[in-house]
């Protein structure tokens, strides 16, 4: 029998310490950003790769959802009669932040259902998982923002100096977004019927949301959506992208902002609360 190896004092030497998981979980996540950024591309390559129509699809959805919206509250409910500018750019100013809202909530939602072989083999920060879903509900809307600036253009409508604070209402929208998308993919790996509960929540959501009319058109309602997060970050967007035509409320912006950082500190803590038990469960 061999004897047995000296110890090297050069090797590097592997603690592994009870209760120090916590502690060092962001600097995991911040060592894991280059896993972040394969996931982000990996997802944006499927997205557009693997598909016929590619960047058309992007621009189907949103597309149809001006159409059917204008026809419906510009023409039945002639709520275009109360706005100045082209009422489908008008529709079209609200599907922009509604479609990066709902694509980052769909996409984040499912992250950890549709990455199971990965969970269940290698450890890395969960957190990773839904953040690289971002990234395909980013380019989706750059196609879509595109689309708007050449019917903007077109309408004799031209960016301002309140397209720079455009980043800041797209970070908004985000932040609800993830937040409540934290809390439904953890919810979604222990209970699948959340898989179904989302879309459905989705399209009551639209309806919801001041995408075809502005909250001043519904006085008696108005308090009713300014509970909805999306209110303010659609109020936001119109400011921005429309400035001489709706105002910027800071009072819903700010029930928006408080209501999505709610959502994101109670998603982050429900999230590390049960990412212990992931593996097992899915």
């Amino acid at each position: 029998m061999s004897a047995p190896a000296e110890f090297n004092a050069d090797l590097p030497t592997l603690v592994i310490e009870s209760g120090r998981s916590e502690a060092h979980y962001w600097r995991d996540v911040w060592r894991y950003r280059e896993l972040l950024g394969f996931l982000a591309w990996r997802d944006v390559k499927v997205r557009y790769k693997q598909t016929v129509l590619g960047v058309i699809w992007a621009l189907v959805q949103p597309i149809v959802t001006t159409g059917i919206f204008t026809l419906i509250f510009g023409k039945v409910a002639r709520m275009e009669e109360q706005v100045a500018v082209p009422f489908s750019l008008f529709v079209l100013s609200g599907v922009l932040p509604w479609q990066l809202f709902s694509a980052a909530l769909s996409n984040s939602s499912a992250s950890l259902v549709g990455n199971a072989h990965l969970i269940s083999k290698i450890y890395f920060p969960r957190l990773v998982i839904p953040l690289s879903t971002l990234a395909v509900a980013l380019v989706d809307f750059a196609v879509v923002l595109v689309l708007y600036l050449i019917l903007s253009v077109w309408f004799g409508i031209y960016p301002n100096w309140h397209w720079l604070l455009l980043p800041a209402m797209m970070l908004l929208a985000l932040l609800v977004a993830l937040g409540a998308g934290l809390w439904l993919t953890a919810l979604t790996v222990k209970f699948r019927d959340f898989r179904y509960i989302v879309p459905f929540l989705l399209q009551v959501g639209l309806f919801l949301s001041p995408i075809g009319f502005r909250p001043e058109f519904a006085p008696n309602r108005a308090a009713l959506l300014a509970l909805n997060p999306m209110t303010g970050v659609i109020d936001g967007f119109r400011w921005c992208l429309l400035p001489a035509e709706v105002p910027l409320d800071a009072t819903r912006l700010l029930i928006s902002l408080v209501m999505g950082l709610g959502l994101l500190l109670g998603g982050l803590w429900y999230f590390r609360r049960t990412e212990r038990g992931f593996a097992d469960v899915i």
